[in-house]
């Protein structure tokens, strides 16, 4: 019997989730199975892996062939790495020990990267968070200031028509004062001449 660790999708439609599980080959993707070793969730990032090691590394060691997406998936959570460091302590080219110390070593680098990741990415996050909010103020002040204009029209009017008759009363006088001398002197002419018939 060949057996095979693979995929068993379950979820929603187009919010898949699936199981990681040991099957017999013939049975269906989503049929039978032998043993449920995790969950794998594609729709977050970065992906959500919930693996139990010890159970994969067994069925590995035991001759059990994982699929292409489901080997990806044991080389990022380090079961194929510690399947080769296992197979080089069984065959005597590496002590426990120091296959031990390899695999601590790397699992403590690929948990900073992941965690460097995860942080780059909340990082991110907020700063287009920060960013839009800033835009929305921007926006929100243009809004305000565009109503505002647009409720005042009638007192700017208004202003302008007094500032227009101010002007114009300006003007006016200034032009009474210009005349003012010429007037008097038309007055004083026409005065004498007004009382002359007056006497006689």
């Amino acid at each position: 019997m060949a057996v095979k660790i693979r995929l068993a999708r379950r979820g929603r439609k187009k919010l898949a989730m699936y199981d990681i599980v040991v099957a017999d080959a013939r049975a269906p993707r989503d049929g039978k199975f032998i043993e449920k070793i995790g969950t794998y969730n594609p729709n977050t990032n970065p992906a959500s892996i919930n693996l139990n090691e010890a159970s994969a590394l067994k069925w590995i060691m035991n001759g059990a062939q994982p699929t292409d997406t489901t080997r990806a998936i044991l080389s990022y959570k380090g079961v194929m790495l510690k399947k080769h460091l296992q197979v080089g302590v069984n065959k005597g080219a590496i002590s426990q020990d120091a296959a031990d110390t390899k695999f601590a070593d790397w699992k403590e680098a690929k948990d900073s990267k992941i965690t460097g990741k995860t942080d780059g990415l909340d990082s991110a996050k907020a700063a287009d968070k920060a960013a839009r909010m800033a835009r929305e103020v921007e926006i929100n002040a243009a809004r305000a200031a565009a109503i505002a204009k647009k409720n005042t029209p009638e007192v700017d009017a208004v202003a302008e028509e007094v500032v227009e008759e101010v002007a114009v009363a300006e003007e006016v006088e200034a032009v009474v004062e210009e005349a003012a001398p010429v007037a008097e002197e038309v007055v004083a002419e026409v005065a004498p001449e007004a009382e002359a018939p007056a006497a006689e």
